[in-house]
């Protein structure tokens, strides 16, 4: 089933269009799953040392930007290639 929607939509649009979707998704999903794995460890931190919390606060939140950028950079690359 998925096969056969994949295959009309290569037939129909082209490879160039197919690959950028799925790159574009890929670093979605990527970037969702870093973010949450850096959210996640930075409370088992806070928890752990409750007296360094805006330390890791802080950090987690300069980490979570630096993956969203890099992602928002994939995605926009992912886009070029159809244009």
């Amino acid at each position: 089933m998925l096969l056969s929607i994949l295959l009309q939509a290569v037939a129909g649009a082209g490879l160039a269009k197919v690959g950028a979707c799925i790159g574009a998704g890929i670093a979605v999903v990527g970037a969702g799953l870093g973010i949450g794995k850096i959210g996640g460890q930075a409370m088992d931190a806070i928890a752990r040392q409750p007296e360094s919390a805006g330390d890791i606060r802080a950090n987690m939140i300069v980490i979570a930007a630096l993956i969203e950028g890099a992602a928002l950079l994939a995605i926009v690359v992912c886009l070029l290639g159809v244009l």
